[in-house]
Order: C-alpha cells, then sequence, then structure tokens
C-alpha cells in the first residue's frame, strides 16, 4: 500500500496497478529524463537484485547459487548488448572480494611483507558512511592516516591548518611525497586561524602544491575535505565539518561524510570538479619560497584587523567576470559597429570606475604609451576616489592630477577634473577640440544640465564614456541623444548580487484591492493624474490602502524601529498623503520631489540614518539625492512602467552598508491594465531566461540570485498571471502590443523599434510568426498572400539566432544580387557561406540541390517580396546587436565559421563541407577528410535545471581548460581514444561546440564555437574524461554559463 508523500519512484507493475485506481489529481508522475535514465534503472535494478538474493539467502539457497544468479544477469546482458566488454564481468565463481594489488618493487614487499599487509582504513571503500566523533568510530585523522598510504593523489581544501592538526598525519604526508605521490593543499588566510608554521612545513615536501586565498571578503572559502584519487577506481573523499587542527581531526563533536567513488560516482565527479575549479582560479595563488612575509601579514592582519583584510596590491587587479563582460561589450561597439560614444548604465556600487579604468587601459596598450585623458564628474569625493582606482588598476602611483578645489594640476595630460573647475578654468577655451584622446563622464544623467554643455559640444575624443546608473531623468531629457541611442552596455543587478556586489533582497509581492484595470492608459503606461486620484484624492480608497501598507509593513519586517525605509510614489501629492499617514501612525516620515531643496535631501538622510526619521517618500527623484546605502526597506506604491526606473528605484536599496543583511522590498501588486507589464519587471530579477515567468512564479522563483526570495500574495499571483497571458510570449499579446506600439512608444512600427523597445529576444517573436505576418493581424499593414510564407517564417526563426559578422555581412551584400547572381563566382568561403544559407532555409546545402532546384528556390524566395524583405531587415537588426568580437578559428582551410559565434548543428557542418549532418546521431563526430574531430557539447544533459548526475561531465575549470567527457564506448586504446590523445603528434584537429541545454524559450538552441583544443591528460576509460586547452580563451560572456562551479 502506497503512502501520500513525495516519491522519486520508478513505476513498476504493482504500482502503476495502485495508481490505476486512483483519481488522476491524486498523483503526479513524468517520464524518466532520457539523460538520468541509466542511473534511475541502474539503481532500480540494484535494489531488485538485491532483494532477489536476500530472498534466497533467506530460502538457505547457498552463496554458489547467489553467484550463479548474478552470472546469468552479467551474461544476458552481453547478449542484449552485443558488446564484448560484458562477456568478462560475469563474478568468478570463487565468491571473493579484491582487497589490494602491489607493484612488483612496491617498499612494502621489501620488508618482507605482503598485500595482506597494506594499510587499510577501516571504514568500507566501497559503501559511504558517516563519521560523528562517536567513541565507537575510528578516530578522523587515523582514518586519514590510513588512506593517505594507498592513495595516488591527494587533495586537501580547509579554511585554515593548525600546526597541531598537521602534525598528527604529517609523518605519513612526508612519506607519501617522498614516494612520489602528488600533494595539493587550498586554504585561506581567514580569521588568521592558519599557522604560518604548518604552511611552511607543506611547503618543503616535495610534490607539494599549496594555493592560498588572501581575500577572504570575496572567497569566503568554509568547505573542508579531503580527496583521495586511486586510479583502481576505488577513490575516497571526506566531506565535513574538520579544519586540520588537533581538536577537528582526534575529537569533538565534528561531522565528517565518507563518499566513496563505487557509490558515489556522480558527488565525487562534483568534489572533483570543484577542487579543479578552484584550484585553476585568480583568487588562489601559488604559495612559493617568497610569500612567506606576505602570508604572515595577511594572518596578522585578519587575527588583529577585526576581519579587515589589507587591500590587495594593485597588481592583482582585475575585472570580475561580469565586468569583463562589460568591456567586452565596449570592445565590440568600437571594433564591430565604429561606435566610439559609448554608455555604460550600472548600479551604484557595481564598480562603474573600475570598469572605465580597465577600458582606458585596454585603449592606452592599443595607443602606446599613456593617450590624454580626461575624467569629468560633479564632486570632489567621486574624483578623488577615482583617481585612486585608476592608478591602482594602471599599477602607476603618479598617473593623474585633481583640478577641483584647493588641488591645482601641474599638467593637464590625465586630469580628473570637477564639471565646475572645468568651466571656470575655461579649459574649452584653452585646450583644441581634439587634446584629449579619451574622456569620461561620470553621472552622465548630470550631462544634459547647462553645465557639461560647452565640453561636451567642444571636445572631439577618440572615446567618449558615459556612465551612469540613471540613465532617464525626471526632467524627461533624453542623455541617449549623446550616443545615437544606444546603451553600450548594462550591468544586469542579478550578475551583481550574486557577485556579492550589491546586497541580497527578500521581495514580497502584496495583494492591493486597488483595481487599475480601467484606468486610462497613455503613451506607454498609467494616466498619472488617475493614478494619483485612486492613490490620494479619493479619501476612502486611498486610506484604506495605506492602512494596507502600514499592515503589510508590520507583518513582513522585522521590527519598525530597524527601518530605514524609501517608499516611492506617483505624485507630489502621493508622497505627502503617505509621509502624512505614518506620521499619524507614529512612524517618522518625510516626502521630497525633484523640486525640493537640494539642502533637504541631505538633512533628509542625516536624520534617516540616526534613526529620526523612518521613511522618505519620494516622488520623481532617481539621482544621488536618494543614495543612502544604509536603505533596508523600499515601498513600491505605484505601478512603474518602465523598466529602467524600475531598477533604478530597487537600486537605490541594493547598497550593500555594515550590519544591511538584505534588503526588503514591498511591491504593492493591484488588478492591471492590460497593457502593463509584469513579465518584464519579475524576469529583469532572475539569473536565467530560460524558463518562462509563469513557470517561475509556479517554482517559486527558482532562478532568483543567490540569497535572494520572491514570495508572490495569493490574490497578488492571480493578478500578474492573468496579466501575462497578454505579454509578449504569446501570438495575442504580441499583436497587442504591435496595435498599441505607435501610441506606447511613440515609435514607427517596424521590426528594429518593435524588438528594441519591448527589449525583445526575435527568436521569440518568430517562434510565433513573421514580424509581417503579425502585423498584418494587428492592421498595421496590408494583409498579404506569398506562396512559401510557412517555409520562409520557419527560416526566419532559424535564422533569428545568427550572430556571426562575417556571414551575416555576406548574406546582407549577396541576397539582395538574388536571382541574378553567379553562385559560380563565389570563392570557396562564399560557397560555404551560401550552403549555410541553403540548408537554414531550404534543409539542404545548394550543391545537393539539382540546378533547376536550386533555381526554382531561388526564385520562389525572391518571389515573396513581404517576407525576402523581412529577412534582409533582420540580418540587419542581428548585425547591429552584435555584442562580442569574434576570432578567427585559424583551419587550414577556407572556413566561414567564426570563434565565440553561435551555430545549428546543421550551419555548422555545412560550414566544414559535411552536408547530411541528419545522420548524426551522437554529440561526436571524426571528419576524416578535414582531419578534424567535432565535439557537440550540451552542458545539461538533463532538462532538469539541477541534476547531479549529469551535471559535472561537461564544463569550464577556467577560461582555458574544458573538462569533456567522452562517449561511454570510448576507451584510451581504442582508434577514437588514441586520436583524442595524440591529435597534435598526427595533425588532426579538435573543434569544441557547446550549448547549456538541448532547448530554449525558442526551440532547439544553437551551439556556440569555441575553437580549437590541445589534449591536456585524461583521466578513466569508456568513458574518457579529457581536459582539453582551448587555444581561445572563453568569454565572460559564456564563461558564466559553461562554469558550473564559480569560486569567490
Amino acid at each position: 500500500m502506497l503512502k501520500p508523500g513525495l516519491y522519486e519512484q520508478l513505476i513498476n507493475d504493482d504500482i502503476r496497478t495502485e495508481l490505476d485506481k486512483l483519481p488522476e489529481k491524486l498523483r503526479a508522475s513524468a517520464s524518466l529524463d532520457e539523460a538520468e535514465a541509466a542511473g534511475i534503472l541502474a539503481r532500480y535494478l540494484g535494489s531488485v537484485l538485491e532483494q532477489a538474493l536476500n530472498v534466497l539467502s533467506d530460502q538457505g539457497r547457498s552463496l554458489d547459487e547467489q553467484i550463479r544468479l548474478a552470472r546469468r544477469l552479467v551474461l544476458s546482458l552481453a547478449e542484449i548488448t552485443e558488446d564484448e566488454q560484458f562477456a568478462g564481468l560475469s563474478p568468478d565463481q570463487s565468491a571473493e572480494l579484491l582487497y589490494a594489488l602491489l607493484e612488483e618493487d612496491d617498499p612494502l614487499l621489501l620488508s618482507g611483507k605482503s598485500a595482506d599487509d597494506l594499510p587499510r582504513p577501516e571504514s568500507p571503500m566501497s559503501c559511504s558512511s558517516l563519521f560523528t566523533g562517536d567513541k565507537h568510530e575510528p578516530q578522523m585523522y587515523s582514518e586519514l592516516k590510513n588512506e593517505i598510504y594507498t592513495a595516488d593523489r591527494i587533495d586537501m581544501l580547509v579554511s585554515f591548518i593548525k600546526w597541531s592538526g598537521l602534525r598528527l598525519i604529517i609523518d605519513d604526508l612526508e612519506a607519501f611525497c617522498a614516494q612520489g605521490g602528488t600533494l595539493r593543499v587550498i586554504t585561506t588566510t581567514y580569521m588568521g586561524a592558519t599557522d604560518a608554521k604548518a604552511i611552511e612545513a607543506l611547503h618543503r615536501l616535495p610534490n607539494c602544491e599549496i594555493k592560498v586565498s588572501y581575500d577572504t571578503k570575496r572567497t569566503r572559502l568554509h568547505a573542508k575535505s579531503y580527496i583521495f584519487h586511486r586510479e583502481s577506481g576505488f577513490s575516497t573523499a571526506y566531506i565535513g565539518s574538520s579544519n586540520i587542527s588537533h581538536a577537528a581531526l582526534s575529537g569533538g563533536l565534528e561531522w565528517n561524510m565518507k563518499i566513496t567513488e563505487q557509490d558515489q560516482h556522480a558527488v565525487m565527479q562534483k568534489i572533483e570538479a570543484t577542487f579543479e575549479v578552484y584550484r585553476n582560479h585568480e583568487n588562489f595563488l601559488d604559495y612559493t619560497d617568497e610569500s612567506k612575509a606576505r602570508l604572515r601579514a595577511a594572518l596578522t592582519a585578519e587575527k588583529h584587523g577585526g576581519g579587515k583584510v589589507t587591500r590587495l596590491s594593485y597588481f592583482d587587479l582585475r575585472p570580475y567576470p561580469f565586468q569583463q563582460e562589460i568591456l567586452d561589450k565596449l570592445q565590440a561597439e568600437r571594433s564591430v559597429h565604429a561606435r566610439f560614444k559609448n554608455l555604460v548604465v550600472a548600479a551604484t556600487g557595481t564598480g562603474k570606475t573600475f570598469i572605465s579604468a580597465f577600458d582606458y587601459k585596454r585603449f592606452a596598450a592599443e595607443e602606446g604609451g599613456r593617450p590624454r585623458f580626461l575624467f569629468v564628474a560633479h564632486r570632489s569625493e567621486i574624483l578623488q576616489q577615482s583617481l585612486r582606482t585608476y592608478r591602482e588598476v594602471l599599477r602607476d602611483e603618479n598617473f593623474g592630477e585633481l583640478m577641483v578645489g584647493r588641488f591645482k594640476p601641474a599638467s593637464l595630460e590625465h586630469l580628473f577634473v570637477s564639471v565646475q573647475s572645468l568651466n571656470s578654468k575655461e579649459l574649452c577655451t584653452l585646450l583644441p577640440s581634439d587634446f584629449y584622446d579619451y574622456i569620461v563622464v561620470d553621472e552622465f544623467h548630470h550631462a544634459a544640465a547647462e553645465t557639461y554643455q560647452q565640453m561636451l559640444e567642444h571636445f572631439k575624443p577618440k572615446i567618449l564614456l558615459g556612465l551612469t546608473a540613471t540613465p532617464e531623468r525626471a526632467d524627461g531629457k533624453d542623455i541617449l541623444n549623446y550616443f545615437d541611442g544606444r546603451i553600450a552596455a548594462e550591468i544586469r543587478l542579478p550578475e551583481a548580487i550574486e557577485r556579492k556586489l550589491l546586497s541580497p533582497f527578500q521581495y514580497f509581492v502584496v495583494s492591493d484591492p486597488t483595481d487599475l484595470s480601467k484606468l486610462r492608459w497613455s503613451r506607454g503606461g498609467y494616466d498619472r493624474a488617475d493614478l494619483n486620484r485612486v492613490f490620494t484624492i479619493d479619501a476612502a480608497a486611498a486610506n484604506k490602502r495605506a492602512e494596507l501598507i502600514l499592515r503589510s509593513l508590520d507583518y513582513y519586517v522585522t521590527s519598525l524601529d530597524e527601518v530605514k525605509g524609501l517608499g516611492f510614489c506617483v505624485s507630489v501629492d502621493h508622497a505627502h498623503f503617505m509621509a502624512d499617514y505614518f506620521n499619524a501612525a507614529g512612524i517618522s516620515s518625510l516626502s521630497l520631489c525633484g523640486h525640493s531643496v537640494y539642502a533637504l535631501f541631505f538633512s533628509a538622510k542625516d536624520r534617516l540614518l540616526k534613526g529620526e526619521l523612518r521613511f522618505i517618500f519620494v516622488v520623481d527623484i532617481y539621482n544621488e539625492g536618494v543614495d543612502i546605502p544604509e536603505v533596508n526597506t523600499v515601498l513600491f506604491l505605484r505601478p512603474t512602467e518602465s523598466l529602467t526606473i524600475f531598477l533604478q528605484q530597487l537600486g537605490r536599496g541594493l547598497r550593500l552598508a555594515e550590519g544591511k543583511d538584505c534588503l526588503t522590498v514591498l511591491d504593492f501588486v493591484g488588478r492591471a491594465h492590460k497593457r502593463y507589464n509584469f513579465a518584464e519587471k519579475f524576469s529583469a530579477l532572475l539569473t536565467s531566461e530560460r524558463r518562462s515567468l509563469k513557470y517561475e512564479i509556479k517554482h517559486d522563483f527558482i532562478s532568483a540570485p543567490a540569497g535572494c526570495y520572491i514570495r508572490m500574495e495569493k490574490a497578488a499571483q492571480g493578478y500578474i498571471l492573468d496579466n501575462i497571458k497578454q505579454s509578449l510570449t504569446t501570438k495575442r499579446g504580441l499583436i497587442t502590443r504591435l496595435q498599441n506600439f505607435r501610441e506606447d512608444s511613440g515609435r514607427t512600427p517596424g521590426l528594429k523599434n518593435f524588438l528594441d523597445y519591448y527589449r525583445l529576444d526575435p527568436r521569440l517573436l518568430y517562434k510565433r510568426g513573421s514580424f509581417s505576418r503579425l502585423a498584418a493581424e494587428a492592421g498595421l499593414r496590408e494583409d498579404f498572400h506569398e506562396a512559401h510564407e510557412k517555409e520562409l517564417t520557419k527560416a526566419l526563426a532559424r535564422l533569428a539566432s545568427a550572430d556571426s559578422g562575417r556571414w551575416i555581412r555576406f548574406l546582407k551584400e549577396f541576397l539582395p544580387q538574388l536571382p541574378d547572381a553567379d553562385l559560380q563566382k563565389l570563392s570557396a568561403e562564399e560557397k560555404r557561406m551560401f550552403n549555410m544559407f541553403a540548408i537554414t532555409v531550404w534543409g539542404k546545402a545548394y550543391e545537393d540541390l539539382a540546378a533547376a532546384e536550386l533555381q526554382d528556390k531561388i526564385l520562389g524566395l525572391t518571389a515573396c517580396p513581404v517576407l525576402f524583405s523581412e529577412m534582409l531587415e533582420l540580418l540587419d537588426y542581428l548585425y547591429e546587436s552584435i555584442d562580442f568580437v569574434s576570432e578567427d578559428p585559424g583551419l587550414d582551410f577556407a572556413c566561414p565559421l567564426e570563434v565565440y559565434c553561435n551555430y545549428s548543428r546543421n550551419q555548422l557542418f555545412a560550414a566544414l563541407d559535411f552536408l547530411q549532418p541528419q545522420n548524426i546521431r551522437e554529440g561526436v563526430k571524426w571528419l576524416p577528410e578535414k582531419e578534424i574531430d567535432v565535439l557537440l557539447i550540451t552542458l545539461n544533459k538533463s532538462d532538469k535545471d539541477y541534476s547531479p548526475t549529469t551535471m559535472y561531465e561537461d564544463y569550464s575549470i577556467n577560461e582555458q581548460l574544458f573538462h569533456w567527457q567522452s562517449q561511454s564506448t570510448t576507451s584510451e586504446d581504442s582508434p577514437t581514444g588514441r586520436r583524442y590523445i595524440r591529435h597534435k603528434e598526427r595533425g588532426s584537429t579538435v573543434l569544441l561546440f557547446v550549448r547549456e541545454y538541448k532547448n530554449d524559450l525558442s526551440g532547439a538552441a544553437p551551439y556556440t564555437f569555441l575553437g580549437k583544443a590541445s589534449y591536456v591528460k585524461h583521466e578513466g576509460s569508456r568513458p574518457m574524461s579529457i581536459i582539453w586547452k582551448l587555444e581561445k580563451p572563453i568569454p565572460a560572456k559564456y564563461y558564466k554559463k559553461t562554469a558550473k562551479i564559480m569560486a569567490g
């Protein structure tokens, strides 16, 4: 009889019979995931076999009979699979366990002993077990000593190492290393707990590698693991609470789990993968003879500095991955699109100044020397801090001078100047327009003011870089006009939160009974007067809503006495009303608006920090006047239609501050107008766009950033789910948006404008139809009828993921020449690119089509002017959207593939002259004519977001090392295995193509070309686990996807 509850049980015949008697609503099941099926079926069969063997034992049947049953089962597997490897896997009739094997020259034999005398742990080698410090268990250090003796390699990962603990096992480690064993240790200077003597003792051992993290603020390593690798396949690991100290290894209430490779293979895979990633991460530095002084200084600083780590030397500064992604996008803006006026948008606290410094450093390297440089800001403290940042990044203590207040520069070559000084010193009059090569304007939202105009109009630098957290101004002035209407790059809040540069949040969506669905909607938003009436003027409704806000605060906030809050309101009247209502309730509050006296901003900030105020209610204030890092509560008291403004407002509460654990957000959501876009708003808070918002809501926002939480009250969730039925992910929603596009955006309806305004991935649009057909159904264009509409609409969807500049440029130039183009005049590379197009649009390479059929296909394409024109428009859009710089793969033939670009399976094989990709059933393909091994890698084999049995087969170790698991039938001695290992000697090439999932929101996901790879080493056989070294490093844009494990 099945009991109610959670299961993950393979349904057998008995269970099926029982389930069939139950109503469907009482049971939930799902099909086996193909990627996990082997493991699930094996575990099930193992449990059934164990039961059967126990039955035989209970029946008094002999051990021989149990062995015979096992032999029969294995022989049947050999017959079914027709795989010769199974023939020798039947259990031997002797019914023995192998315990040890020795080399012929093993030192144990020289001392007159045998394999029976080989030390072994008391705990099993093939069955995981838990150590809790119980008196009946072996002590941790004694188990480690026995594990050390028989390991081939030892990896240790601990927060700290005490001499009192290390001396318990140091003799064993010395013997292990002296006999050629490799010891690798990773540790930190956390809390100054490590003994320098212990590190020095390990450093003196031969074959011992030590990695130390000195940056305990970013790295936060608290793991404790001892990993014993054995080529026999019987590796073990101890994971738990014991650092290397006397108390942790020989007593105390420490819990440690012994994991064995034999029964927890997937867990061992993750342990090994994680250690390898940490070991190769830049935060963990090699300990060398020169590191002694630095280690002692760092330990002292940690121990006596109240947890404050001494600042890292500036030569260690490197951009975070998400900052590197911004730098890559800036490089693409310039080298791909020739745009040299660039705006970077990022929340305050995410390192905009560092990004600009790294960008200038790269520019200087390209130009040579130190190009003339101007940094403009409006406050002295910003300028001083920025100057320090640049000096650290450039490793030049003499770089730059200040011109602000009392600071008088000796030179104007590299100047950090306030906008006030720039004007008062008349630099625009004194200096020629091309004096500065590189100009940075910080807080660029101020640049719309008169004080900046002369500078922006006069100077003509090679690069103008604007930095801001608030691109939308309260006065409506558009700063994007200075940057050709483009934002070059934005830092997404979730990434900054996961990098611990911003505070995590707890976001509560509160049910608001206020019905906004019937309010007037114009120019992309609610009518403000209507909102003000509902929230303020209608006294009964306003008071009822304000009372709800107070009750919600009382429920969700830990203590009102600790609140430092901001409330975002729709109007000045609304802000005054909320402040008055809170004051009347005994919660000290104040209202501010964009027209308030500037001094009042700072007075309010000071009173909030002192606890004299609990809330500041604001309207139309997005600037640093309310930049208060200590804010720990944000109230969204009005619907915010602009995603940019919403993120600006949220960002005001995400600054890190001492004693601030997280930001509490209360968002009051009622029934919304059908044109309000909840999907865009909540999707912007998530780390992944793979799942629909409906899925995220149903599964409690599994893609929220680490440390964050989003909860929707029941009624509010209903309002949002009703709204997203009309979202951009549905055909009806797209048509509705098109019908209202001109009114909402003020732009002319067109493919580019539509995609840009709604930040819509073209693949999602083409999942619902062509833009032309959707526009016709929306009444924006005349209806049309084209013979090949269905075929070409599918082709547009397949083209929509193209991002190869080389291929797109060719198509943009060549397609308009059809049908008169002479294919015979195409170069070899161009023919391959046309093959890529043909196989994308028609399903066949043009070289596989008969001449008459090819002519028909081309004429059919050009005979559909509406969709052919849309295809060209899409290509223009795709080219303009390229945000990275591709690389040539360096192959020995005219191959059109570009490293870092995305291709479908059919496209990439067409580029490699293999024109029957539909015949490929595996993720590998050997192309003998080209001497190329193509590896098609799907990182997440399972459809699940988290699958511990398959996740750690293929992944990046760092930007250049990639771990890959071969097909299960590939042995190291097979022709394929030998080719992988010796590809350099034999002159063959290995190409890596990677995708995160088999499918994304738009359908089959394309592969990203990572370029050539070289064999480094491998472990195991059938399958082989190979580490490849990529010729070109993985860019930050893709590394966050290929790296399953992040250190720091």
